[in-house]
């Protein structure tokens, strides 16, 4: 029999007045990137700040009232608190760093996402996707950008990873205690609980809002676990990533329909929203239906400023990647919501369509995302290619490299992924303004850190992940009914060893194993009598990958083996803080994925920040961060066409690094024990990467590429009840009907050796005027076939009208020599069309 409790209830030992502030900061995540603040709670008691997983709640709920006074009177402590408190007033209070016009509170961006990864002791992630929107919103907040996320509270979040005793991965959900977590309800002015309704399948599904304060921006949750609705729809917010497609199409319903009106119940009109991935794309849906709703606007007029107004992250490399669903599925969970906008079946699934002709392709939120925005791109500019090529068949007038897709390479936020002395090295001799505008601070300052002083405190960064490694290794060995049998007393692993991290989701395109790919050979690495190396592997699987899971079970069993078992070691459990203590404590970051499956990769990043040396496969961000002596290329850049081929090319490569380049610079030291060759590289890396990869660049790069036109168009297009949406939709509708009239007549140039070359063309608007064209001469590398490779675009004016022709011209400025070439495109002009590319309508002469 098992007693269960007839009530439950919080109770919190009354903090002492001096205390007292501690109940601010633990409202605010701004602790999980503030490691003054962070230690703060560990100076406690630090037992109980690791047994809570580092949650400030829970640790202030448990703590002994008697530890609690004796802190009171600790000046030392209370002084610590007062330097805390008025660094984070300060922080809340400054000036923002990144001014956009056309943003305010009332109206800011909103951040959708289906995950966000801020605290280990908030598991609502699962991988990257997450970690990179919980790095967005920390430095939005770092920037003043005025920006609100929007995503799921789940109750169980993703699962907790533990290995059986043969390797194979068990998925452990559990209950997350709200009374735990900084976590406020949203009220009305009443003082009631703010809910909004979702309309699902002919039943309405009602939300709660939850605030999460993520330093100066708030997060915004929406629950569907409350007793008002059905046991089934309660669940929709139960797990990440839980439940078959119709579980997801549900959950993605809460996400962009409820996401939507929840910040309209709060009283927040965003002037932009931005989908970081396709799980949110029914926002615009909603933005649309509000519009049309209030202005008895029509769907392509209320479309007009949504899209114009929202900015769409794709992060997949792969079609498999995409979240596809049955049309007959779409049309039973959103048919009858979009009927209410006027469109039937076959309007609402040709939008999540490339082809909406096409009754047999299947309808993809990723697709609708990409009709319904404005600004979209790639997580890399490898990445931006890749798309590009993934969605060519949606713009069938556009060669492949014009497809409007852009690049804004991921970064991370280093303040969370830094390690604590690292940053005090980085504050001493690049100044603190890192920690918050690290895109604008001087990173060649790292040449003046002695190359003794770097290297002893990243020795003691590797110290702490070997020990802590070893002690979890141990653990988890004896759960699985093992004996870590350690070839010394020291266990597994050794802390002066050159050690290597592997750590990222297991899928098959990441290649965990090409490691082991000549077990003879890595085993005479890792156990050479003079430059040993040593690996850790880290990394979930998916619940339903079972390949995935048959890899960590393979590395697992390897791992065993009597030549690996002191050198290589898989931890379970991973996590944000086990991440942090691999990318703090490693030396290097070695990654493996298929060229080009890896759409970003940032992990590597967060080492790379740390001091650690990235090891990778041309891929991501490493395509076009490496340089010669800032890291190592794997392999080549192109791809065999045989992927066994492939594979052996690469683990050879690897082989090759690790037994020349690697472990000789490693292992070369000077009569202080330090290795000038290895530190060099060191802060070669942090200099080049830092100042590039992390999101405070990236943030501001979204802001004045995307957020800032974007809601410049959004303000125009919607004024006077959507005047100019209205009067712009008029005018697609004229353009559609007479673009095919429009003809090229002529086309002429002349070479001027100033500008370059003079171009002249004259084009038949036919039922159109010159005005609503846009001639430009697009300009590049050309081959000897007549290809063209894209470098630029030139606009070309309108000079006159004459017998029913239109003449244009303008300079094409050639910069490099060779054969060149260009080619004339017409596109629709308008003087407040956001995307020219959205109508999908161009001409080649």
């Amino acid at each position: 029999m098992r007693l269960r409790a007839s009530r439950t209830l919080i109770v919190e030992p009354p903090l002492p007045e001096p205390l007292a502030p501690l109940r601010d900061l633990v409202a605010n995540l701004y602790w999980t990137w503030n490691t003054d603040a962070a230690s703060l709670f560990e100076r406690l008691d630090r037992e109980l700040w690791q047994e809570t997983g580092h949650n400030p709640v829970a640790l202030l709920q448990r703590i002994p009232a008697a530890t609690l006074s004796r802190f009171a009177v600790d000046d030392g402590y209370l002084s610590h608190l007062q330097r805390v408190l008025s660094a984070f007033h300060a922080y809340l209070s400054r000036p923002p760093l990144c001014v956009i016009n056309g943003l305010s509170a009332t109206e800011p961006v909103a951040y959708f996402s289906l995950e966000f990864a801020l605290t280990e002791s908030l598991p609502t992630y699962s991988g990257g996707l997450g970690v990179l929107a919980g790095d967005h919103l920390k430095s939005a907040s770092d920037l003043g950008l005025p920006l609100v996320g929007v995503g799921l509270l789940y109750h169980e979040g993703y699962f907790h990873q533990h290995l059986g005793p043969d390797g194979w991965q068990r998925e452990d959900y559990r209950v997350i205690d709200l009374s735990e977590q900084p976590l406020a309800p949203i009220v009305d002015a009443l003082g009631s609980r703010l809910t909004v309704a979702v309309p699902i399948d002919g039943r309405t599904v009602t939300a709660q809002l939850w605030r999460l304060d993520v330093g100066k921006v708030p997060l915004f949750l929406l629950d569907t676990d409350i007793p008002t609705n059905g046991e089934s729809d309660r669940q929709l917010t139960g797990r990440l990533y839980g439940g078959d497609s119709e579980m997801r199409i549900q959950q993605e319903m809460v996400l962009g329909i409820g996401g939507v009106r929840a910040l309209r119940a709060m009283g927040v009109d965003p002037a932009v929203c931005h989908m970081n991935e396709g799980h949110s794309a029914l926002l615009g849906m909603e933005r649309i239906r509000t519009l049309m709703t209030e202005h008895g606007a029509t769907f392509a007029e209320a479309r007009l400023p949504v899209s114009s107004a929202t900015t769409f992250t794709t992060h997949t490399a792969v079609a498999a990647g995409i979240d596809l669903f049955p049309p007959d599925l779409v049309a039973r969970y959103l048919g009858e919501y979009a009927a209410g906008m006027g469109l039937d079946r076959g309007a609402l699934i040709g939008l999540g369509r490339t082809n909406p002709g096409d009754d047999t392709e299947p309808f993809s939120m990723a697709m609708l995302g990409l009709r319904l925005s404005g600004f979209r791109n790639g997580v890399s500019k490898l990445h931006r290619m890749v798309s590009q090529r993934l969605w060519e068949s949606a713009w069938p007038t556009l060669p492949l490299d014009q497809i409007p897709i852009e690049a804004v390479t991921n970064g991370v936020h280093l303040p969370t992924w830094v390690a604590h002395e690292v940053g005090d090295l980085y504050d001493r001799y690049i100044g603190e303004s890192w920690r918050d505008d690290p895109a604008n601070s001087d990173w060649s300052r790292i040449a003046a850190v002695p190359d003794e002083e770097l290297w002893r405190v990243h020795e003691r960064q590797r110290e702490r992940l070997v020990l802590r490694a070893r002690q979890q290794h141990a653990d988890a060995m004896m759960s699985r009914g093992r004996s870590a049998t350690p070839r010394g007393s020291g266990g597994v692993l050794d802390t002066g060893t050159l050690t290597i991290g592997f750590a990222r989701r297991f899928a098959g395109y990441k290649r965990a194993t090409l490691l082991f790919r000549d077990p003879q050979r890595l085993a005479a690495i890792l156990n050479h009598a003079e430059r040993p190396v040593q690996f850790i592997f880290a990394g979930k699987a998916h619940p339903r990958d079972e390949p995935a899971k048959a890899l960590i079970r393979e590395v697992v069993a390897l791992s065993e083996r009597p030549e690996f078992r002191d050198r290589l070691i898989l931890l379970e459990g991973y996590d944000m803080e086990l991440a942090r203590s691999l990318v703090q404590g490693c030396d290097v970051w070695l990654n493996t994925p298929l060229r080009p499956l890896e759409a970003s990769g940032t992990s590597g990043m967060k080492a790379c920040a740390n001091g650690a040396i990235h090891m990778s496969v041309m891929d991501g961000w490493w395509w076009e961060a490496y340089q010669p002596g800032l890291g190592w290329a794997v392999g080549r850049s192109r791809l065999d066409d045989d992927p066994e081929a492939q594979d052996a090319f690469d683990a050879n490569s690897i082989y090759d690094l690790l037994e020349n380049d690697l472990t000789q610079s490693f292992y070369e030291r000077d009569h202080e024990g330090v290795p000038g060759d290895w530190v060099r590289r060191m802060k070669a890396s942090v200099s080049a990467f830092g100042p590039v990869f992390n999101t405070s660049r990236m943030v501001a790069e979204y802001a004045t590429k995307a957020y800032e036109p974007a809601a410049r168009s959004w303000h125009i297009l919607k004024a006077d009840a959507l005047a100019a949406a209205r009067d712009q939709a008029r005018w697609l509708d004229n353009v559609r009907s007479g673009w095919d009239s429009v003809r090229v007549r002529e086309l002429s140039h002349a070479r001027n050796e100033a500008t370059g070359l003079g171009v002249t063309v004259t084009i038949d608007p036919g039922q159109l005027t010159p005005e609503d064209l846009r001639v430009d001469a697009v300009f590049g590398p050309a081959g000897p076939d007549g290809s063209l490779a894209s470098h630029g675009v030139a606009r070309l004016d309108f000079v006159s009208l004459a017998a029913g022709e239109a003449l244009y011209r303008g300079e094409v400025p050639f910069t490099e020599g060779g054969r060149q070439g260009y080619a004339i495109r017409i596109l629709p002009a308008h003087p407040n069309l956001h995307d020219p590319f959205a109508s999908q309508l161009a001409h080649w002469a």
